[in-house]
């Protein structure tokens, strides 16, 4: 089992890492704190994991996700504080292998890990089977209003959220400052939102940001 490891909190990494070298048969081939190295990583090294911190600067775990593919040899396992069901629906939607709550107890890890080396998916006890229930039976839950958005228009909002500049926007996209303000108009019109602290506050209810960032 060769994993690799994102998580910009380098104490945490080097505790995540310390557990994973005690399952057996597992590995860690690589780490970083940054998400879009982290794809570059997992191209270079074709791990069988990874486990990547949900809320992150630049690429977090859902993005990673997403541009892997679910075709990708490599699963993701995000790991995540948070269990509410905006984190869960857009985790799945992504399509995570796995969804591990921070705080679960340390031999939860290896069960994970095996479980998704298995081909499941795994999903901490602690969230909420409802929430689960509720997201295969309806797609996403509770109608949220980030289904009216475009997936640029969705990372144009994180990152916003994350408290971006307009011109750091445009840089990490590769999309000119005009480009990146269209899409900020756009979104804001879809959303009915026309301030930024409104648009920060939708984005940690929906799970798009998390509120430590």
């Amino acid at each position: 089992m060769r994993v690799l490891l994102a998580d910009d909190h380098t104490l945490v990494r080097a505790g995540i890492r310390a557990l994973v070298e005690t399952i057996a048969g597992a590995t860690v081939v690589a780490e970083t704190g940054d998400g879009r190295e982290a794809l570059e990583l997992v191209e270079r090294h074709r791990p069988d994991i990874a486990l990547i911190d949900i809320t992150r600067p630049g690429l977090n775990g859902l993005e990673v996700a997403q541009r892997l593919g679910r075709a990708h040899p490599t699963r993701v396992v995000v790991l995540s504080m948070h269990a509410n069901e905006g984190y869960v629906a857009q985790a799945l939607k992504a399509g995570v292998s796995g969804y591990l709550l921070k705080d679960a107890a340390a031999a939860e890890l290896g069960v994970a890990l095996a479980a998704v080396m298995r081909g499941d998916t795994y999903l901490s006890p602690a969230i909420s089977r409802q929430v689960v229930e509720r997201f295969w039976r309806g797609g996403e839950p509770a109608a949220s209003p980030l289904s009216v958005l475009t997936d640029r228009q969705r990372e144009i909002l994180r990152m916003i959220a994350e408290g971006r500049s307009t011109k750091e926007i445009a840089s990490d996209l590769s999309l000119s400052v005009k480009t990146v303000e269209t899409h900020r108009a756009q979104l804001m019109e879809r959303l009915g939102i026309r301030d930024v602290p409104g648009l920060v506050r939708l984005a940690i209810r929906e799970g798009l940001v998390s509120p430590e960032r």
